[in-house]
């Protein structure tokens, strides 16, 4: 089933949340004479709020706003009380439906006074004193290599060929040099936990003086570093290996689209002419070495999810102009493949010292998820082999080799995502199998993780000799709150991510309504099919709306059948569909089957 399925299925069939004392809600205010009241954005609320006239304060009708409770509902049928606490604005004004998001997930949006200045004061130049007990590689070549829109740059690269061995260099930000544990701006990293990204903003964990300033690796200037330095053989396995502090000087800021010209063309054109140039060599030994290094993942069953996401165009006041899938192409893989590396030998560097940690985990998925994936797979025509023993990430790793090239690809990879468990940062080293990896953590994007800059810390000091019995204990206090706090934060980025995501698809569908489109079926329910278009857009078929016959859901084989014509509705299926409705306050698309 797909997430947009099980959201809506929730949304018939659900335990309503109690609405309590004191708990804020987002939603549109509707004003009669003597009164008013909120009607919830989330769907899961089922009860309005009463807005009491001397509570409204100067809400009109129609805007949204944050409303506070504080009256629960005492009776049955009952609307708890509340009073207008923040009005967000009119509900078609730009921006204010990001904004209505990110308050109903108390996502912080401002720093205070004394975070800002203490991120200016740190945002200095890099001095002599900086550079002191640093490995200095200003003179190594290497690049920075991200989306055209990227400012808060964290990683760089560099690559050598020296006596038959790759030098592979992945250097990353020192940002624990510009905040200090337990200042308020490490208070503040710790309570955002991440950066959040959403169409057309971003929520940074760290004051912009310190993400797209000092802390960013912007070509041309000193930079302080964490640099993981591995000698890597001509089979693509790691020899030798140095964690070290730097001093590093990007030559040149490099985009994924930039490099993958370089990566597809044997001989370098116009297009690849003046700053790319001299980095062609070094692009092309770093292209041979990922396709190694991929190469080795999948020998041991590394799992590569490779689906299009939905990359949103907007215009300046938020309105979206086109949805399409976000491709990977070998640029972004190649980085990939360096960090994945790098966060890889890291932990297995800190593990094996046996000193306190954060890693980040992912564990085996549960084995009915695994049966009903299997019984999803034989549906769609897809052999997968389970027992009774944990599966091997080497049996998803075939399933997705096996839906690879087909009209399913996508959809394959995605319900085989899903079955699997959430990673989750924890002190203790469990694995991760996605990556069929037995070491792993989050080390190269310190300005956007807050797990990444803890693990930093923890490092140095190890790296300067100052990892004494009292830092050991001061860390194994700490990092169950740190890896639990991290989660909660990762979870609610996520969620509140796929809510601006649906928003913005309901969004530009409204201006659809009645075209066609070809799409696959992501989900089947007892009410509806959902189809998900080429544009990632998907939307539900209602079951009432299919044609001709009279549809029963068959539970086991995830399907919709007619009874009269047996005409069948499965995972998989491809078919036409029209646009019949869509609403971008309550972030849903309808279907109905072309005719």
């Amino acid at each position: 089933m797909s997430e947009t399925g099980k959201e809506t299925e929730d949304r018939t069939e659900i335990e309503q949340k109690d609405i309590k004392k004191n708990l804020r809600i987002v939603g549109t205010y509707e004003q009669s004479k003597n009164y008013g009241f909120v009607v919830p954005d989330n769907r899961r609320l089922s009860a309005d709020i009463f807005i009491p006239k001397e509570k409204a304060g100067d809400a009109a009708d129609g805007q949204k706003v944050v409303a506070e409770i504080t009256l629960s509902a005492r009776e049955e049928g009952r609307s708890p009380e509340g009073k207008i606490v923040e009005i967000l604005g009119d509900k078609d004004a730009p921006g204010v439906d990001i904004l209505s998001i990110v308050r109903a997930f108390e996502l912080p949006e401002a720093f205070t006074e004394k975070e800002l200045r203490q991120a200016d004061r740190a945002a200095k130049d890099v001095n002599e004193a900086d550079r002191a007990g640093r490995i200095d590689l200003r003179n190594v070549q290497m690049v920075t290599i991200d989306g055209e829109d990227a400012k808060d740059l964290d990683d760089a690269v560099s690559l050598s060929v020296q006596n038959g061995l790759y030098e592979l260099g992945v250097h990353i930000a020192d940002v624990s040099n510009y905040v200090q544990e337990y200042s308020a701006l490490d208070r503040q990293a710790l309570e955002r936990g991440n950066s959040v990204y959403l169409p057309g903003r971003v929520i940074p964990m760290l004051p912009e003086a310190l993400s797209n300033g000092i802390c960013s690796l912007n070509a041309g200037e000193d930079r302080l570093a964490l640099s993981c330095l591995m000698q890597i053989e001509g089979d693509g396995t790691v020899k030798d290996y140095r964690i070290v502090e730097s001093v590093i000087r990007i030559d040149r800021r490099l985009t994924y689209s930039a490099v993958q010209r370089v990566l597809e063309n044997e001989e370098v054109d116009d297009a690849m002419s003046g700053d790319i140039a001299p980095f062609v060599p070094m692009l092309r030994k770093m292209g041979e070495l990922a396709v190694l290094l991929r190469g080795n993942r999948e020998k041991r069953g590394s799992i590569d999810f490779d689906f299009p996401e939905s990359k949103l165009i907007l215009d300046e006041t938020g309105n979206p102009l086109e949805i399409k899938p976000y491709e990977r192409n070998a640029a972004t893989k190649l980085i990939e493949e360096f960090m994945l590396l790098a966060n890889e030998t890291v932990a297995e560097n800190f593990y094996w010292l046996d000193i306190p940690f954060l890693y980040r985990n992912h564990e085996s998925p549960e084995q009915e998820k695994i049966r009903k994936l299997a019984i999803l797979m034989r549906n769609m025509g897809f052999s997968m082999k389970t027992g009774r023993e944990e599966i091997h990430p080497k049996e998803i790793q075939k399933l997705l080799w096996q839906a690879e090239g087909s009209e399913s690809e996508a959809l394959v990879s995605r319900l085989a995502l899903r079955s699997m468990q959430q990673a989750r940062y924890a002190p203790d080293c469990a694995g991760h199998f996605g990556l069929a990896s037995r070491y792993y953590c989050h080390f190269t994007s310190p300005i956007r993780r807050y797990p990444d800059l803890q693990i930093h810390r923890i490092i140095k000091q190890y790296l300067r000799e100052k990892l004494d019995e009292d830092k050991r204990e001061h860390y194994l206090e700490i990092l169950d709150a740190v890896a639990s706090r991290c989660c909660v934060t990762e979870r609610r980025a996520n969620e509140a991510e796929r809510e601006c995501e649906k928003l913005k698809k309901a969004q530009y569908m409204e201006d659809h309504v009645g075209e066609s489109f070809l799409g696959v079926i992501s989900g089947v329910t007892s009410f509806g099919i959902y189809v998900e278009l080429e544009n990632t857009v998907e939307g539900l078929v209602s079951v009432s709306d299919l044609p001709g016959d009279y549809y029963k859901y068959e539970e086991s084989g995830y399907r919709l059948v007619g009874e009269r014509t047996g005409r069948c509705f499965s995972l998989g299926q491809r078919l036409t569909v029209v646009v019949k409705r869509a609403n971008k306050y309550l972030k849903y698309v309808d279907f109905a089957l072309e005719e």
